[in-house]
Protein backbone atom coordinates (compact mmCIF):
# COMPACT_ATOMS: atom_id res chain seq x y z
CA UNK A 1 0.00 0.00 0.00
CA UNK A 2 0.80 3.36 -0.63
CA UNK A 3 0.38 6.56 0.88
CA UNK A 4 2.05 10.00 -0.62
CA UNK A 5 1.59 13.33 1.26
CA UNK A 6 3.11 16.19 -0.14
CA UNK A 7 2.18 20.26 -0.88
CA UNK A 8 -0.39 19.06 -3.65
CA UNK A 9 -2.16 16.76 -1.18
CA UNK A 10 -2.98 13.39 -0.47
CA UNK A 11 -2.55 10.65 -3.15
CA UNK A 12 -2.42 7.16 -2.00
CA UNK A 13 -3.77 3.10 -2.30
CA UNK A 14 -7.19 2.39 -1.26
CA UNK A 15 -6.73 0.03 1.49
CA UNK A 16 -4.56 -0.90 4.35
CA UNK A 17 -3.69 0.26 7.38
CA UNK A 18 -3.70 3.95 8.62
CA UNK A 19 -0.89 5.78 7.34
CA UNK A 20 -0.06 2.94 4.67
CA UNK A 21 -2.91 3.22 2.29
CA UNK A 22 -5.30 6.25 1.50
CA UNK A 23 -7.36 4.60 4.35
CA UNK A 24 -10.89 6.69 5.51
CA UNK A 25 -8.83 8.21 8.64
CA UNK A 26 -6.45 9.58 6.10
CA UNK A 27 -8.70 11.27 4.39
CA UNK A 28 -10.76 12.49 6.96
CA UNK A 29 -7.30 13.77 8.44
CA UNK A 30 -6.20 15.75 5.84
CA UNK A 31 -9.71 17.40 4.39
CA UNK A 32 -10.41 18.79 8.08
CA UNK A 33 -6.55 20.11 7.49
CA UNK A 34 -7.47 21.52 4.38
CA UNK A 35 -10.59 22.84 5.69
CA UNK A 36 -8.91 24.97 8.75
CA UNK A 37 -6.04 26.11 6.18
CA UNK A 38 -9.52 27.62 4.00
CA UNK A 39 -11.23 29.10 7.12
CA UNK A 40 -8.20 31.11 7.91
CA UNK A 41 -7.71 32.38 4.89
CA UNK A 42 -11.09 33.02 4.12
CA UNK A 43 -13.19 33.88 6.79
CA UNK A 44 -16.22 35.62 4.96
CA UNK A 45 -16.68 32.60 2.76
CA UNK A 46 -17.64 29.11 4.02
CA UNK A 47 -18.28 26.97 0.49
CA UNK A 48 -16.28 24.63 -0.93
CA UNK A 49 -16.59 22.80 -4.54
CA UNK A 50 -16.13 19.16 -4.96
CA UNK A 51 -15.90 16.90 -7.74
CA UNK A 52 -14.70 13.53 -8.70
CA UNK A 53 -13.50 11.33 -11.59
CA UNK A 54 -15.28 7.83 -11.93
CA UNK A 55 -12.87 5.92 -10.05
CA UNK A 56 -14.34 3.09 -8.48
CA UNK A 57 -13.70 4.45 -4.96
CA UNK A 58 -15.13 7.93 -5.90
CA UNK A 59 -18.08 7.69 -3.92
CA UNK A 60 -16.39 6.35 -0.71
CA UNK A 61 -14.18 9.26 -0.95
CA UNK A 62 -16.36 11.81 -1.75
CA UNK A 63 -18.71 10.66 1.31
CA UNK A 64 -15.78 10.96 3.62
CA UNK A 65 -14.92 14.43 2.22
CA UNK A 66 -17.93 16.11 2.15
CA UNK A 67 -18.84 14.66 5.63
CA UNK A 68 -15.79 15.91 6.89
CA UNK A 69 -16.23 19.15 5.32
CA UNK A 70 -19.38 19.50 6.68
CA UNK A 71 -18.22 18.63 10.05
CA UNK A 72 -16.19 21.53 9.92
CA UNK A 73 -18.66 23.90 9.55
CA UNK A 74 -18.02 24.70 5.59
CA UNK A 75 -21.13 24.50 3.11
CA UNK A 76 -20.29 21.91 0.04
CA UNK A 77 -21.24 22.53 -3.31
CA UNK A 78 -21.06 18.76 -4.64
CA UNK A 79 -20.90 18.75 -8.75
CA UNK A 80 -20.79 15.37 -9.17
CA UNK A 81 -19.32 13.88 -11.88
CA UNK A 82 -16.42 16.05 -13.18
CA UNK A 83 -13.03 16.73 -14.46
CA UNK A 84 -10.71 18.62 -12.87
CA UNK A 85 -10.83 21.98 -15.11
CA UNK A 86 -14.84 21.66 -14.86
CA UNK A 87 -14.10 21.82 -10.63
CA UNK A 88 -11.65 24.59 -10.95
CA UNK A 89 -14.09 26.36 -12.64
CA UNK A 90 -16.94 26.10 -10.74
CA UNK A 91 -15.03 27.16 -7.44
CA UNK A 92 -15.13 30.93 -8.99
CA UNK A 93 -18.40 30.21 -10.74
CA UNK A 94 -19.71 29.70 -7.05
CA UNK A 95 -17.57 32.19 -5.36
CA UNK A 96 -16.76 29.69 -3.38
CA UNK A 97 -13.39 29.81 -0.98
CA UNK A 98 -11.80 26.60 -2.26
CA UNK A 99 -12.25 23.46 -3.87
CA UNK A 100 -11.76 19.52 -4.14
CA UNK A 101 -10.84 17.29 -6.83
CA UNK A 102 -11.01 13.12 -6.01
CA UNK A 103 -9.11 11.99 -8.60
CA UNK A 104 -5.01 10.61 -8.92
CA UNK A 105 -4.56 11.84 -12.33
CA UNK A 106 -3.75 9.07 -14.70
CA UNK A 107 -2.16 6.71 -11.44
CA UNK A 108 -4.37 3.77 -12.01
CA UNK A 109 -7.67 2.76 -10.93
CA UNK A 110 -6.46 1.75 -7.32
CA UNK A 111 -4.82 4.79 -6.71
CA UNK A 112 -7.16 8.04 -5.90
CA UNK A 113 -6.22 11.72 -4.16
CA UNK A 114 -7.58 14.71 -3.34
CA UNK A 115 -6.35 18.04 -4.98
CA UNK A 116 -6.50 20.83 -3.61
CA UNK A 117 -7.72 24.68 -4.50
CA UNK A 118 -7.69 28.09 -3.50
CA UNK A 119 -10.73 30.42 -4.10
CA UNK A 120 -9.26 31.39 -7.56
CA UNK A 121 -9.86 27.56 -8.53
CA UNK A 122 -5.99 27.43 -8.31
CA UNK A 123 -3.79 24.95 -6.66
CA UNK A 124 -1.98 25.62 -3.36
CA UNK A 125 1.37 26.76 -3.61
CA UNK A 126 4.04 25.70 -0.99
CA UNK A 127 3.39 27.19 2.09
CA UNK A 128 -0.22 26.34 1.90
CA UNK A 129 0.13 22.73 0.98
CA UNK A 130 3.24 22.77 3.69
CA UNK A 131 1.08 24.40 6.52
CA UNK A 132 -1.89 21.51 5.75
CA UNK A 133 0.71 18.80 5.99
CA UNK A 134 1.48 20.69 9.55
CA UNK A 135 -1.74 20.94 10.75
CA UNK A 136 -2.83 17.46 9.76
CA UNK A 137 0.32 15.90 11.18
CA UNK A 138 -0.39 17.76 14.53
CA UNK A 139 -3.99 16.83 14.28
CA UNK A 140 -4.34 20.46 15.44
CA UNK A 141 -8.01 20.95 14.09
CA UNK A 142 -11.25 21.14 15.59
CA UNK A 143 -14.69 19.72 14.52
CA UNK A 144 -17.84 22.31 14.89
CA UNK A 145 -20.68 21.70 17.02
CA UNK A 146 -24.30 20.71 16.33
CA UNK A 147 -25.92 23.88 15.04
CA UNK A 148 -22.76 25.19 13.28
CA UNK A 149 -22.93 21.66 11.05
CA UNK A 150 -22.25 23.24 6.87
CA UNK A 151 -24.79 21.98 4.59
CA UNK A 152 -24.26 20.14 0.82
CA UNK A 153 -26.27 20.79 -2.18
CA UNK A 154 -26.06 19.38 -5.57
CA UNK A 155 -25.60 21.06 -8.64
CA UNK A 156 -24.92 19.05 -11.68
CA UNK A 157 -24.71 21.78 -14.51
CA UNK A 158 -21.17 22.31 -14.45
CA UNK A 159 -20.25 20.43 -17.33
CA UNK A 160 -22.80 22.04 -19.07
CA UNK A 161 -21.29 25.66 -17.80
CA UNK A 162 -17.77 24.70 -19.25
CA UNK A 163 -19.09 23.89 -22.60
CA UNK A 164 -20.53 26.31 -22.64
CA UNK A 165 -17.56 28.49 -21.65
CA UNK A 166 -15.29 26.60 -24.71
CA UNK A 167 -17.69 27.85 -27.03
CA UNK A 168 -17.65 31.70 -25.67
CA UNK A 169 -13.49 31.82 -26.16
CA UNK A 170 -12.58 34.66 -28.67
CA UNK A 171 -10.20 31.91 -30.17
CA UNK A 172 -12.58 29.25 -30.37
CA UNK A 173 -14.53 29.23 -33.88
CA UNK A 174 -17.20 27.10 -33.80
CA UNK A 175 -18.48 27.67 -37.70
CA UNK A 176 -14.96 27.14 -38.68
CA UNK A 177 -15.06 23.63 -36.66
CA UNK A 178 -18.57 22.84 -38.77
CA UNK A 179 -17.40 23.46 -41.84
CA UNK A 180 -14.30 21.55 -41.46
CA UNK A 181 -16.86 18.59 -41.38
CA UNK A 182 -14.48 16.79 -39.07
CA UNK A 183 -14.59 12.97 -37.88
CA UNK A 184 -13.10 12.72 -34.33
CA UNK A 185 -12.46 9.52 -32.48
CA UNK A 186 -12.18 9.81 -29.10
CA UNK A 187 -10.62 7.51 -26.06
CA UNK A 188 -11.88 8.96 -22.65
CA UNK A 189 -10.25 5.96 -20.35
CA UNK A 190 -13.66 4.70 -19.16
CA UNK A 191 -14.20 7.99 -16.65
CA UNK A 192 -15.38 11.57 -16.92
CA UNK A 193 -14.34 12.53 -19.89
CA UNK A 194 -16.47 10.04 -21.59
CA UNK A 195 -19.63 12.28 -19.67
CA UNK A 196 -18.03 15.54 -21.56
CA UNK A 197 -16.34 14.86 -24.88
CA UNK A 198 -18.84 13.87 -26.76
CA UNK A 199 -21.20 16.69 -26.00
CA UNK A 200 -18.27 19.02 -26.05
CA UNK A 201 -17.64 18.38 -29.90
CA UNK A 202 -21.36 18.34 -30.62
CA UNK A 203 -21.21 21.53 -29.83
CA UNK A 204 -18.36 22.76 -31.42
CA UNK A 205 -20.05 21.26 -34.58
CA UNK A 206 -18.50 17.69 -34.74
CA UNK A 207 -21.04 15.44 -36.60
CA UNK A 208 -18.96 12.27 -36.70
CA UNK A 209 -17.40 11.15 -33.04
CA UNK A 210 -16.04 7.37 -33.19
CA UNK A 211 -16.14 6.79 -29.04
CA UNK A 212 -13.90 4.44 -27.44
CA UNK A 213 -13.92 3.31 -23.43
CA UNK A 214 -16.48 6.69 -22.66
CA UNK A 215 -18.18 4.97 -20.22
CA UNK A 216 -17.55 6.08 -16.94
CA UNK A 217 -17.19 2.71 -15.10
CA UNK A 218 -13.77 3.66 -13.36
CA UNK A 219 -12.18 0.42 -14.75
CA UNK A 220 -9.95 1.72 -16.82
CA UNK A 221 -9.28 -0.25 -20.72
CA UNK A 222 -5.72 0.42 -20.29
CA UNK A 223 -3.39 2.11 -18.37
CA UNK A 224 -4.70 5.93 -18.10
CA UNK A 225 -1.70 7.97 -18.43
CA UNK A 226 -2.41 9.17 -22.13
CA UNK A 227 1.28 7.61 -23.59
CA UNK A 228 1.98 6.25 -26.69
CA UNK A 229 2.25 2.59 -26.21
CA UNK A 230 -1.40 2.83 -24.19
CA UNK A 231 -2.99 4.58 -27.43
CA UNK A 232 -2.65 1.58 -29.79
CA UNK A 233 -6.14 0.76 -29.95
CA UNK A 234 -7.29 4.43 -30.73
CA UNK A 235 -4.46 4.40 -32.90
CA UNK A 236 -5.80 1.75 -35.30
CA UNK A 237 -9.46 2.78 -35.24
CA UNK A 238 -7.73 6.51 -36.20
CA UNK A 239 -6.54 4.82 -38.83
CA UNK A 240 -9.20 2.43 -40.30
CA UNK A 241 -11.99 4.70 -40.11
CA UNK A 242 -10.66 7.08 -41.46
CA UNK A 243 -10.59 9.78 -38.81
CA UNK A 244 -9.48 13.13 -39.01
CA UNK A 245 -8.32 13.47 -35.62
CA UNK A 246 -8.12 11.68 -32.51
CA UNK A 247 -8.75 13.21 -29.07
CA UNK A 248 -7.21 11.09 -25.62
CA UNK A 249 -7.71 12.35 -22.38
CA UNK A 250 -6.51 11.20 -18.66
CA UNK A 251 -9.34 10.05 -15.94
CA UNK A 252 -9.63 14.03 -15.14
CA UNK A 253 -9.20 15.47 -18.00
CA UNK A 254 -6.80 18.41 -17.69
CA UNK A 255 -4.11 16.18 -20.23
CA UNK A 256 -4.64 15.98 -24.33
CA UNK A 257 -2.61 13.50 -26.21
CA UNK A 258 -3.70 14.09 -30.32
CA UNK A 259 -3.64 11.10 -32.91
CA UNK A 260 -2.78 12.11 -36.72
CA UNK A 261 -5.18 11.00 -39.48
CA UNK A 262 -2.21 8.17 -40.09
CA UNK A 263 -3.03 6.84 -36.62
CA UNK A 264 0.37 7.94 -35.32
CA UNK A 265 1.42 10.09 -32.39
CA UNK A 266 1.30 13.71 -32.62
CA UNK A 267 3.48 14.34 -29.08
CA UNK A 268 1.88 15.09 -26.55
CA UNK A 269 4.74 17.67 -26.37
CA UNK A 270 3.26 19.45 -29.16
CA UNK A 271 -0.11 19.71 -27.69
CA UNK A 272 1.06 22.87 -26.31
CA UNK A 273 2.97 23.80 -28.84
CA UNK A 274 0.79 23.45 -31.40
CA UNK A 275 -2.46 25.78 -29.45
CA UNK A 276 0.48 27.55 -28.05
CA UNK A 277 1.28 28.77 -32.05
CA UNK A 278 -2.80 29.09 -33.05
CA UNK A 279 -3.04 31.63 -29.85
CA UNK A 280 0.39 33.29 -30.88
CA UNK A 281 -0.59 33.92 -34.82
CA UNK A 282 -3.78 36.29 -33.18
CA UNK A 283 -2.43 37.61 -30.08
CA UNK A 284 1.33 38.29 -29.13
CA UNK A 285 2.51 37.71 -26.19
CA UNK A 286 4.44 35.80 -23.70
CA UNK A 287 4.52 31.88 -23.84
CA UNK A 288 5.88 29.78 -20.03
CA UNK A 289 6.34 25.83 -20.37
CA UNK A 290 8.32 23.72 -17.40
CA UNK A 291 11.60 22.96 -17.67
CA UNK A 292 11.03 19.25 -18.88
CA UNK A 293 8.88 20.29 -21.94
CA UNK A 294 10.39 20.29 -25.50
CA UNK A 295 12.38 23.53 -26.79
CA UNK A 296 10.06 23.30 -29.67
CA UNK A 297 7.79 25.48 -27.40
CA UNK A 298 10.70 28.13 -27.19
CA UNK A 299 11.28 27.94 -30.72
CA UNK A 300 7.49 28.85 -31.89
CA UNK A 301 7.42 31.64 -29.67
CA UNK A 302 10.34 33.50 -30.64
CA UNK A 303 9.36 32.81 -34.65
CA UNK A 304 6.15 35.54 -33.56
CA UNK A 305 9.17 37.72 -31.53
CA UNK A 306 7.63 36.79 -28.23
CA UNK A 307 9.50 36.12 -25.12
CA UNK A 308 9.64 32.11 -23.64
CA UNK A 309 10.53 31.27 -20.56
CA UNK A 310 10.95 28.13 -18.50
CA UNK A 311 9.20 27.33 -14.92
CA UNK A 312 10.02 24.70 -11.81
CA UNK A 313 8.35 21.36 -12.68
CA UNK A 314 4.50 21.51 -11.25
CA UNK A 315 1.49 23.41 -12.53
CA UNK A 316 1.53 25.46 -9.67
CA UNK A 317 4.89 26.73 -10.72
CA UNK A 318 3.76 27.26 -14.08
CA UNK A 319 0.80 29.29 -13.19
CA UNK A 320 3.26 31.52 -10.98
CA UNK A 321 5.55 32.05 -13.71
CA UNK A 322 2.78 32.71 -16.54
CA UNK A 323 1.28 35.41 -14.53
CA UNK A 324 5.07 36.92 -13.59
CA UNK A 325 6.07 36.76 -17.22
CA UNK A 326 1.88 37.80 -18.55
CA UNK A 327 1.82 34.91 -20.57
CA UNK A 328 -0.82 34.22 -22.95
CA UNK A 329 -0.49 30.78 -23.10
CA UNK A 330 1.52 28.19 -21.38
CA UNK A 331 1.57 25.06 -19.58
CA UNK A 332 3.03 21.59 -19.24
CA UNK A 333 4.34 18.87 -21.61
CA UNK A 334 2.05 16.14 -20.78
CA UNK A 335 -0.36 17.49 -22.86
CA UNK A 336 -1.26 20.30 -20.20
CA UNK A 337 -2.81 23.41 -21.83
CA UNK A 338 -3.09 26.49 -19.62
CA UNK A 339 -4.59 29.35 -21.50
CA UNK A 340 -5.39 32.57 -19.01
CA UNK A 341 -8.36 33.65 -21.25
CA UNK A 342 -9.92 30.98 -19.81
CA UNK A 343 -8.76 30.02 -16.74
CA UNK A 344 -5.25 29.61 -14.84
CA UNK A 345 -5.73 25.66 -14.75
CA UNK A 346 -4.44 22.75 -17.43
CA UNK A 347 -7.70 22.25 -19.03
CA UNK A 348 -8.16 19.12 -22.20
CA UNK A 349 -11.57 20.48 -23.29
CA UNK A 350 -10.17 24.39 -23.54
CA UNK A 351 -7.36 22.47 -25.98
CA UNK A 352 -9.41 20.45 -28.35
CA UNK A 353 -11.69 23.89 -28.59
CA UNK A 354 -8.49 25.90 -29.87
CA UNK A 355 -6.60 23.04 -31.58
CA UNK A 356 -9.74 22.18 -33.96
CA UNK A 357 -10.20 25.83 -34.58
CA UNK A 358 -6.52 26.00 -35.67
CA UNK A 359 -6.69 22.50 -37.71
CA UNK A 360 -9.65 24.12 -39.76
CA UNK A 361 -8.48 27.35 -40.32
CA UNK A 362 -4.93 25.71 -41.52
CA UNK A 363 -7.00 23.93 -43.78
CA UNK A 364 -4.26 21.17 -42.73
CA UNK A 365 -4.47 17.43 -42.41
CA UNK A 366 -2.88 17.15 -38.15
CA UNK A 367 0.00 14.92 -40.00
CA UNK A 368 1.03 17.92 -42.39
CA UNK A 369 0.49 20.52 -39.07
CA UNK A 370 2.85 18.73 -37.05
CA UNK A 371 5.58 18.26 -39.94
CA UNK A 372 5.32 22.33 -39.80
CA UNK A 373 6.86 22.58 -36.23
CA UNK A 374 10.12 21.66 -34.95
CA UNK A 375 11.09 18.36 -34.59
CA UNK A 376 12.52 16.80 -31.38
CA UNK A 377 12.50 13.90 -29.51
CA UNK A 378 12.27 12.89 -25.51
CA UNK A 379 12.68 9.77 -23.49
CA UNK A 380 12.01 9.49 -20.06
CA UNK A 381 13.84 6.94 -17.59
CA UNK A 382 13.95 6.49 -13.65
CA UNK A 383 16.17 6.22 -10.95
CA UNK A 384 14.78 4.35 -8.43
CA UNK A 385 15.85 5.55 -4.97
CA UNK A 386 16.13 3.73 -1.52
CA UNK A 387 15.56 5.72 1.84
CA UNK A 388 19.83 6.18 2.46
CA UNK A 389 19.49 7.88 -0.53
CA UNK A 390 21.21 11.64 -0.37
CA UNK A 391 19.22 12.78 -3.29
CA UNK A 392 20.82 16.24 -3.00
CA UNK A 393 24.45 14.46 -3.27
CA UNK A 394 23.23 12.87 -6.33
CA UNK A 395 22.17 15.98 -8.08
CA UNK A 396 25.22 18.23 -6.34
CA UNK A 397 27.43 15.32 -8.35
CA UNK A 398 25.86 15.61 -11.57
CA UNK A 399 26.30 19.73 -11.36
CA UNK A 400 29.99 19.07 -11.24
CA UNK A 401 30.40 16.53 -13.73
CA UNK A 402 28.52 18.79 -16.38
CA UNK A 403 29.57 21.76 -15.06
CA UNK A 404 31.13 22.88 -18.70
CA UNK A 405 27.64 23.26 -19.71
CA UNK A 406 24.70 25.54 -18.98
CA UNK A 407 22.97 23.87 -16.12
CA UNK A 408 19.95 25.10 -14.21
CA UNK A 409 18.95 24.31 -11.06
CA UNK A 410 15.75 25.80 -9.93
CA UNK A 411 14.49 22.40 -9.95
CA UNK A 412 16.51 19.50 -9.65
CA UNK A 413 19.49 20.06 -12.56
CA UNK A 414 18.82 20.52 -15.90
CA UNK A 415 22.11 20.00 -18.45
CA UNK A 416 21.80 21.58 -21.83
CA UNK A 417 23.88 20.61 -24.83
CA UNK A 418 24.49 22.12 -27.95
CA UNK A 419 21.85 20.14 -29.40
CA UNK A 420 20.10 18.58 -26.73
CA UNK A 421 19.46 18.69 -22.87
CA UNK A 422 18.87 15.83 -19.82
CA UNK A 423 17.15 17.24 -17.13
CA UNK A 424 17.12 15.58 -13.60
CA UNK A 425 14.59 16.07 -10.55
CA UNK A 426 12.98 14.32 -7.65
CA UNK A 427 9.41 13.13 -8.18
CA UNK A 428 7.16 14.53 -5.86
CA UNK A 429 4.73 11.61 -5.60
CA UNK A 430 7.29 8.95 -6.54
CA UNK A 431 10.63 7.77 -4.55
CA UNK A 432 12.56 8.13 -7.74
CA UNK A 433 14.62 10.97 -9.39
CA UNK A 434 12.99 10.98 -12.95
CA UNK A 435 15.22 11.70 -16.61
CA UNK A 436 14.18 13.67 -19.46
CA UNK A 437 16.26 14.47 -22.53
CA UNK A 438 15.23 15.92 -25.77
CA UNK A 439 17.17 15.58 -28.60
CA UNK A 440 17.23 15.48 -32.64
CA UNK A 441 16.02 12.19 -32.76
CA UNK A 442 14.39 9.22 -30.80
CA UNK A 443 17.61 7.21 -30.78
CA UNK A 444 20.26 10.11 -29.57
CA UNK A 445 17.15 10.77 -26.62
CA UNK A 446 17.15 7.32 -25.53
CA UNK A 447 20.88 7.16 -25.83
CA UNK A 448 21.75 10.38 -23.82
CA UNK A 449 18.83 9.18 -20.87
CA UNK A 450 20.38 5.96 -20.75
CA UNK A 451 24.26 6.74 -20.85
CA UNK A 452 24.03 9.41 -18.32
CA UNK A 453 22.11 7.08 -16.00
CA UNK A 454 24.75 4.38 -16.09
CA UNK A 455 27.27 6.98 -15.35
CA UNK A 456 25.55 8.17 -12.66
CA UNK A 457 24.82 4.78 -10.87
CA UNK A 458 28.91 3.73 -11.11
CA UNK A 459 29.45 6.77 -9.66
CA UNK A 460 27.39 7.30 -7.08
CA UNK A 461 25.61 4.92 -4.41
CA UNK A 462 21.85 4.72 -4.44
Amino acid sequence: MSLIKSISGIRGTIGGKTGEGLSPVDVVKFTAAYAMLIKSKNPSSKTIVVGRDARISGEMVRNLVVGSLMGMGLDVVDIGLATTPTTELAVTMEHAAGGIILTASHNPKQWNALKLLNEKGEFLNAAEGNEILTIAANESFSFVEVDALGKVKTDLSYTKKHIDHVLALKLVDVEAIRKADFTVAIDTVNSVGGLVLPELLKALGVQRVIELNTEPTGVFAHNPEPLPQHLTEIAEVVKTKKADVGFVVDPDVDRLAIITENGDMFGEEYTLVAVADYILSHTPGNTVSNMSSTRALRDVTEKYGQTYTASAVGEVNVVEQMKASHAIIGGEGNGGVIYPESHYGRDALVGIGLFLTHLAKSKKTVSVLRATYPSYFMAKHRIDLTPTTDVDALLESIKKKYSSYPVNDIDGVKVDFPDKWVHFRKSNTEPIIRIYTEAPTQDEAEELALSIRNSILETVTI
